[in-house]
């Protein structure tokens, strides 16, 4: 499809809908300093809860990878189908919310079906976006950090919604965006589903296709660093402040990751993706590396430390997606978006409670630098997409 065709609309609803669909990732996190004081729950309930999520996102992937949902069915039906599911969770949980075990069990289920909403996003807009996927996929990336790091700043104004009403006003913005996106657009001309078995061979390039192997293994690198550093940013951020000037922080430089996500995805098109990817892995390991001297550093340095490592630890994501979409094979794409997805995500768990019981012996300072073992592993990974684009 040429680039010329594709509607206005589409990528303003797309990103849109992807952030009010993704927004079920944080409705619990958010509220869970209310709940810890009404309830009485530890600390830890957090981490409990977050696992819970991720476990049934990896599940979910899984799932619909091996049953090629995604490339079986109708993308926008899934999105839609998914969102109202998702929305349905979360409705759940706020129901039975001091029950932790049914608490943990819904929230497993909302893992489950956000699967049906992040990597279909992104197979959405590489029906639409043959040319300038990069681009796109930085915006729709961007909406999706953007909306994690909300939870942040939820909790900031926490004191000024009751939690029942933050909760349940999740689940309305992601029926709500799941009803946008299958309402106001429409699949691309000539695009239909066409995998009607398992796409196994297809799946397989994951391992066997060099240009696929490369970014996936790129973004596996990226996956190690990504999600513990979003655990350690509020900790990093403790040695220095304290309450909502904590929440407000971290809000801004997790949030910030959806500069490098949109910034990245203009870059790309005039520098390729690879590149783009490289450049922002490479330094986001530099501030890894850095953490011993930027931690005793001056407020100034410390908070652009902080903000720097933020805006390209996620920037990177959206084009390692762009580079595994556009060299996958065309009628697997979804299942190998979701499949490579399922896998980071695995990636990210072993990462965080790993770093999470070493943070109780180590200190930060000494600990952070280890998270580089990614970056560094995913650039070896990329290298012949780099040479490749620099040749051209």
């Amino acid at each position: 499809m040429k680039q010329s065709t594709v509607p206005r609309h589409v990528l303003p609803v797309l990103v849109l809908a992807q952030f009010m669909g993704t927004s079920l990732w944080f409705a619990v996190n958010a509220v869970m300093p209310d709940l810890q004081r009404e309830l009485g729950w530890p600390a830890s309930a957090v981490g409990t809860l977050t696992s819970a999520l991720q476990f049934g996102f990896i599940t979910g992937t899984l799932v619909f990878a091996l049953l090629a949902i995604a490339d079986r069915f109708a993308p926008r039906a899934v999105f839609l189908v998914c969102s109202l599911a998702g929305a349905a969770c979360t409705v759940g949980a706020w129901w039975t919310v001091r029950d932790h075990t049914a608490l943990l069990v819904w929230r497993f289920a909302t893992g489950f079906f956000l699967a049906g909403i992040y990597p279909v996003g992104m197979k959405i807009a590489a029906q639409w976006y043959s040319r300038g996927l990069g681009g796109a996929l930085g915006l729709l990336i961007g909406a999706l950090v953007l909306g994690s790091a909300s939870a942040h700043a939820l909790r900031a104004l926490g004191g000024a919604l009751p939690w029942p009403t933050l909760m349940l006003g999740v689940a309305t913005l992601a029926a709500a965006g799941g009803v946008l996106l299958f309402c106001c657009t429409t699949d691309p001309p000539g695009i239909r589903p066409t995998a009607a078995t398992l796409q196994w061979r297809a799946l397989a390039t994951l391992w066997t296709d060099a240009r696929v192997r490369s970014s996936v293994l790129g973004y596996f690198g990226h996956m190690w660093e990504l999600y513990t550093m979003w655990v350690l940013v509020p900790l990093v951020l403790a040695t220095r402040l304290q309450g909502s000037d904590l929440s407000w922080a971290a809000f801004l430089v997790l949030g910030a990751g959806a500069i490098g996500c949109a910034g990245g995805g203009w870059v790309a098109q005039h520098l390729g993706s690879a590149r783009v990817a490289g450049t922002q892995l490479a330094v986001s390991g530099a501030c890894c590396l850095a953490a011993p001297w930027a931690m005793d550093a001056p407020a100034t340095l410390f908070f652009a430390w902080l903000v720097l490592w933020g805006i390209t630890v996620s920037g990177d994501s959206p084009q390692f997606s762009t580079l595994t979409a556009r060299n996958a094979p065309p009628q697997a794409v979804g299942s190998v978006l979701t499949l490579t997805n399922s896998i980071g995500f695995a990636i990210s768990i072993t990462s965080i409670l790993l770093f999470v019981s070493l943070a109780e012996h180590v200190t930060l300072a000494a600990l952070i630098p280890w998270l580089a073992i990614g970056p560094v592993l995913g650039l070896w990974a990329l290298r012949p997409l780099w040479r490749e684009e620099s040749r051209t």
